[in-house]
């Protein structure tokens, strides 16, 4: 640039090399094209805007990466990379993209350019001891090489391990050494997608004629790479770039003075290219069709349009697929225009069979028990009473720890559906007598103080709580139940007839009778003789006709049509309303009515009561905050004992009323409906029971006040 004044610069071949010739040509205003830097930093077009590459962005390969472990079901992926900005910086944008298929990333290796292989063989028995047995891996071709030369000699190029590598490593197959290709056997490669083309066969004929005729050594001729054919492919974008904007080899301007005040270095003097302005203009407005790509910039950089999905196998390699931003994976690249209408999709059978490492067919699960896990601390609550949602014992004959119960099966059955190892131990939360060891909020406070990872158990969600620990969402209904005793209602039978109405229904019926006795009256004096005379006789039989029309049929009739469609409606509704009447009477008069004694919980802090509650809960701390006070609350643990207190009564040394939690109430209900005698005979009926009033107790729920 200083002495020979170039207008154009094409070839920086490593990431490291294109950004800083990019901030050269950017300071000089010459254009830097560059085939083969693909690192997702080098997005320059805001402050390099002298930078173009004619290559596809490493990013755009993050998403046919994810499509594999969709289609395969691995949740979990290992990535390794080598120690350089320019490979690291792809990993965020695979962690998006498996983020958005509900995968994710559990560690990132990273190795230095030139590590030993005694540094490789160590970090490669790191990741043997992780459970997640998908590898990632971006790297340059020589450190891949001694990955998987190091990783076939500790065994993990086996059974049950998933390797995938990036486009470029990919893409540099063909150059590496064999015995390293030997030791990447199963391996699935994302790699740019070459179509195939009369125009590029004939191309590589003649580079084949070329490189023999030029190397007069019995050497192979090496296959061209997509690097090799966007490098031509980009000296004819910058050939008719230069043609198009007509250019002339122009001496370079010197730069301001302001530019140089201060930077007294070489590369101050390089001076500003007249012709690079134009250079540029015509590069990014050049479009082609290429050896095997349509070229056309965007932002500065060609984008990728379809990738193959490789299996590296004895035999050479083998596509076994393709992927595309709109189509997804698919077995076949050409699609008919039926299938391109076909929407995105990432599962296996879009694929080709698959070798994987250890010569096997069988697709890894990605996952295997760690062989240095480390076993989550569930903490679990010792329970005297109800354990049916949680029981600790411990086997008489061997000593092993048993931990059964509702809330075990929940906790057991969500560990089963994991796509991935989870060990894990319950630890009861007791004393050195094997007794509870405090309330549920001191074992709580056992998570936040770090002796457990989690507790599992009959556990209310508070807000408290939620300060303190992460809850799961609830698998059983919340809040709070109150029992009380019933008593049953003291009435008289002899007015039990007036009780299935109300007074104001008493009224309306009887206004009803009256109205309708003026209608008929209307509808029928003027053309039916029983409804004429005096006045007086007129009402009596038009409140006659109301009344009695539907207790019997009598000898008076209605003449006209209108009068019998009336008298039709009306026959109806007091139909129903008698019927109504009837039901409600012989409920009353054979049902024996039972009411609870207490139906809220003001009557109880107004009255003094004492109160029951379950012993060790958070139920207490709730009946303090709601107004009762903590001398009035007695502590239960049984069923038993919840029934023997309320049969004494707050006045006898019982209680007026128990509290407890919905599940436990929802328990105690099922206690009771298999109590019933009766209960087995329903069963085998089939019947269904909404509501059973024959109960010993009433409940009524309100909701937790936290």
């Amino acid at each position: 640039m200083k002495h020979e004044k170039v207008q154009a610069i094409i070839g920086p071949q490593t990431s490291g090399e294109a950004e800083f010739l990019a901030n050269l040509g950017d300071k000089s205003q010459v254009p830097v094209l560059s085939f083969s830097a693909t690192s997702p930093s080098l997005c320059l077009s805001s402050y390099a805007p002298y930078f173009v590459r004619g290559a596809v962005n490493d990013a755009a390969q993050a998403k046919p990466i994810a499509a594999l472990l969709k289609a395969y079901g691995w949740k979990q992926a290992v990535a390794i990379c080598e120690d350089s900005k320019f490979k690291s910086d792809f990993f965020p944008h695979l962690r998006d993209a498996l983020e958005e298929i509900g995968s994710r990333l559990q560690y990132k290796s990273i190795l230095p350019t030139f590590a030993s292989e005694e540094l490789i063989g160590q970090e490669l028995y790191k990741l043997m001891t992780m459970q997640t047995r998908v590898f990632i891996v971006h790297m340059s071709s020589p450190l891949a090489s001694q990955l998987f030369q190091q990783a076939q000699e500790i065994g993990m190029m086996s059974k049950d391990y998933a390797w995938i590598i990036s486009d470029e490593l990919a893409s540099l197959l063909s150059s590496m050494d064999p015995s390293a290709i030997a030791s990447m056997q199963g391996v699935l490669a994302v790699k740019t997608y070459i179509p195939k083309s009369q125009r590029l066969a004939n191309f590589i004929t003649r580079w084949k004629h070329f490189y023999s005729a030029e190397n007069t050594t019995e050497f192979k001729v090496p296959d061209l790479n997509v690097f090799g054919l966007r490098a031509y492919d980009m000296t004819w974008v910058l050939a008719l770039a230069v043609q198009k904007s007509g250019t002339a080899a122009l001496p370079f301007q010197k730069q301001s003075t302001e530019e140089e005040i201060g930077n007294f270095t070489d590369l101050s003097n390089l001076g500003i290219s007249p012709s690079g302005p134009s250079i540029l203009r015509a590069i990014l407005g050049t479009t082609f069709k290429g050896l095997a790509w349509d070229i056309r910039f965007i932002n500065g950089e060609l984008k990728a349009s379809t990738f193959q999905v490789i299996n590296i196998v004895k035999e050479g390699i083998r596509v076994i697929g393709f992927w595309s931003p709109v189509s997804g994976l698919s077995p076949v690249a050409e699609r008919t225009q039926e299938n391109k209408k076909k929407d995105y999709t990432a599962n296996m059978a879009d694929l080709r069979p698959v070798t994987w490492p250890g010569e096997t067919a069988v697709v890894p699960k990605g996952w295997v028990i760690p062989t240095n896990s480390k076993k989550l601390r569930i903490g679990v609550p010792i329970k005297r009473r109800y354990q049916e949602f949680v029981k600790v014992e411990r086997d008489p004959a061997t000593g092993r720890l048993q931990v059964t119960g509702f809330s075990i099966d929940v906790f057991v059955a969500v560990m089963e559906v994991l796509p991935y190892s989870l060990p894990y131990e319950f630890l009861p939360f007791a004393d050195s007598e094997g007794k509870s060891a405090g309330s549920y909020n001191d074992m709580i406070n056992q998570v936040v103080q770090g002796k457990y990872d989690a507790v599992v158990g009959d556990i209310t969600i508070f807000a408290s709580r939620s300060n303190q620990v992460d809850f799961t969402p609830p698998y059983t209904s919340a809040g709070v139940s109150m029992i009380v005793p019933l008593q049953k209602e003291k009435r008289s039978k002899s007015w039990a007839f007036l009780e299935p109405l109300t007074w104001e229904l008493w009224v309306i019926t009887t206004c009803l009778f009256f109205f309708m006795a003026f209608v008929f009256w209307v509808l029928e004096h003027r053309i039916n003789e029983n409804f004429r005379g005096p006045p007086i006789e007129q009402l009596g039989n038009a409140l006659y006709f109301s009344f009695s029309s539907p207790v019997f049929a009598h000898r008076d009739t209605t003449n006209g049509n209108m009068g019998r469609f009336v008298l039709i409606m009306w026959l109806f509704v007091v139909l129903i309303l008698t019927s109504s009447y009837t039901a409600n009477v012989a409920s009353i008069l054979t049902v024996e009515q039972l009411q609870p004694t207490v139906v809220d919980i003001e009557t109880l802090i107004n009255n003094g009561d004492f109160i029951g509650y379950q012993n060790n809960s958070c139920v207490e701390g709730l009946l303090v905050r709601s107004g009762f006070l903590k001398s009035k609350l007695m502590p239960y643990d049984t069923p038993n004992e919840y029934a023997e207190a309320l049969s004494r009564g707050s006045s006898n040394g019982g209680v007026a009323a128990i509290f407890d939690e919905v599940p436990t109430y929802n328990y105690l209900c099922l206690l009771i409906l298999l109590s019933i005698p009766w209960w087995d005979q329903f069963l085998e009926q089939g019947a269904s029971v909404s509501c059973f009033r024959k109960t010993p107790h009433y409940f009524q729920t309100f909701p937790a006040r936290s």
